[in-house]
């Protein structure tokens, strides 16, 4: 059984659901509350493992901080809750960094169950040697401030490999602001939907990529090296 007052940080699939591992769906049966984005995720991945409905606890930009005390005294009543993020590895582009920060600092252990993450996915299937990268995370929504944002990195990064996550819909705009601010023979590897039937992992100049993909939506990563 998990131990009480504990919240446990639970990697989930990004796409294949084999993926989820055997502690995982043990925390996810035994936690007395699970914690997500949106209650229908949460429901949605409880009924995908075969496990009961529980209490789940909705988390989100908008309700962070008056979730966080009704968490704490869940807590402190000596339960153990998991948090989850919609697919993946919680807490990348996720809400939730105040609650772990809040929960830490109240005196309770914070604990990972680890599992897929679409960021080491995408570092193992790019073919050069990282020792160091540049997490650049989600950039900008405003094409401006995208592109200033990439000429920041531009400037710092050195030999580097930067690595850059977005949503869908910018997959084909994020590749025409990096070959624009990185030059179009920048090499980079592409990967997409990955886990998944149609994964693809493409590595090539920038503006081969751009071309190859077209206005093709997918989850995807970006590295530049």
């Amino acid at each position: 059984m998990l131990k009480p007052g504990i919240l446990y940080i639970v990697a989930t699939p990004i796409g294949n659901p084999e993926d989820i591992t055997l502690r995982a769906i043990r925390v996810l049966k035994e936690a007395d509350a699970l914690i997500c984005e949106e209650f229908r995720n949460g429901s949605r991945l409880l009924k995908k493992l075969e496990i009961p409905q529980k209490e789940i606890i909705p988390l989100n930009e908008h309700n962070e901080d008056d979730q966080i005390e009704a968490v704490l005294l869940k807590l402190a009543q000596g339960n153990s809750l998991a948090l989850v993020s919609d697919c993946g590895t919680p807490l990348f582009s996720d809400p939730g960094h105040k609650l772990v920060s809040m929960v830490s600092t109240a005196g309770f252990r914070v604990t990972p169950v680890p599992g897929v993450s679409s960021l080491a996915a995408a570092i193992s299937v790019t073919p050069i040697h990282m020792k160091t990268f540049y997490f650049a995370g989600f950039l900008p929504r405003v094409p401006k401030d995208r592109v200033l944002e990439l000429k920041r990195i531009s400037a710092q990064r050195g030999k580097t490999p930067v690595l850059i996550m977005d949503t869908p819909y910018r997959l084909a705009a994020v590749l025409k602001d990096v070959c624009s601010v990185f030059g179009k023979k920048q090499m980079v590897t592409l990967t997409c939907n990955l886990t998944m039937p149609n994964e693809r992992v493409i590595t090539a100049p920038c503006a081969d990529v751009l071309r190859m993909i077209g206005a093709e939506k997918a989850e995807f990563m970006l590295v530049l090296h």
